[in-house]
């Protein structure tokens, strides 16, 4: 199975702060694959860097055979130099990138359905075609009959559900979901699961960053423990959440559980 995402040396640090430190990952397409860690570990810079909204300092991270944000050149001594691509270019590939925030980011003044077709209409899809497209998206998120309603009027849980159609408006080849259910009451948080475990069934490729360990249990393929920016451990979710090999996971989830 190819590699849909590849994550290769990547470093990131905010002044003295490593946030991360060498992490290399090759996430197969058409998987599902959950980044556990303690608050401050960089699994949401990480997941960032995915669609360089959080440039790295070094190292790259491709989707597909397309390296993200950045032209890499050998330069003297055979040391990578790293060029910023074109902001138009960046968008592009964020395009066929889907992300998903913690807090939602609906547009307020737009209604449901605005917010999902948003983005294919900027892209320029028909707006017929896009609000038709939208229309879909809702209805598969359980939310087909609330388009003309406003982000405030919704709950967070259906806030969240909103965000998650809007993310796959364009058909991304890859979602990203940064801890889709810390910002929700606790009643609110098994319907967006709901809607993650049908997606997780979908062949998309998707990249989870969470605390519901036992909802990573049931629909990963593939757990990431990150600790102070470092891969610690990895592997199937029998592996690393069941049998954990390594103390810092093991007592990670002694806490968590």
């Amino acid at each position: 199975m190819s590699a849909a995402i590849g994550i290769h040396g990547a470093h990131r640090a905010f002044g003295d702060q490593v946030v991360i430190d060498g992490v290399d990952l090759e996430l197969p397409s058409g998987s599902v694959t959950v980044v556990l860690g303690p608050s401050g570990s960089g699994k949401s810079t990480l997941l960032r860097a995915i669609n360089h909204l959080e440039p790295l300092d070094r190292g790259v991270v491709t989707v597909g055979d397309e390296t993200i944000g950045v032209r890499v050149r050998t330069g003297r001594g055979g040391v990578p130099r790293y060029k910023e691509l074109p902001e138009r270019l960046i968008l592009r590939q964020r395009s066929r990138i889907g992300f998903v925030f913690q807090h939602f980011e609906l547009f307020p003044h737009l209604t449901a359905l605005e917010n999902v077709a948003e983005g294919p209409i900027a892209a320029g899809v028909p707006a017929a075609t896009a609000n038709a497209r939208a229309q879909e998206l809702l209805e598969r998120v359980g939310l087909g009959d609330r388009g003309a309603t406003r982000p405030r009027q919704l709950s967070g849980g259906q806030q969240q559900r909103v965000a998650i159609a809007r993310a796959l408006a364009l058909d991304p080849s890859v979602v990203l979901l940064d801890e889709p259910t810390s910002a929700l009451d606790p009643e609110l948080v098994g319907e967006v699961l709901g809607v993650i475990r049908a997606l997780a069934g979908s062949g998309t490729t998707l990249v989870i960053v969470t605390h519901e360990v036992a909802f990573a249990r049931e629909v990963a393929d593939h757990v990431v423990f990150l600790d102070h920016g470092r891969v610690v451990e990895q592997g199937p979710p029998a592996q690393v959440i069941d049998a954990p090999q390594h103390p810092r996971t093991r007592d990670f989830l002694s806490r968590v559980r």
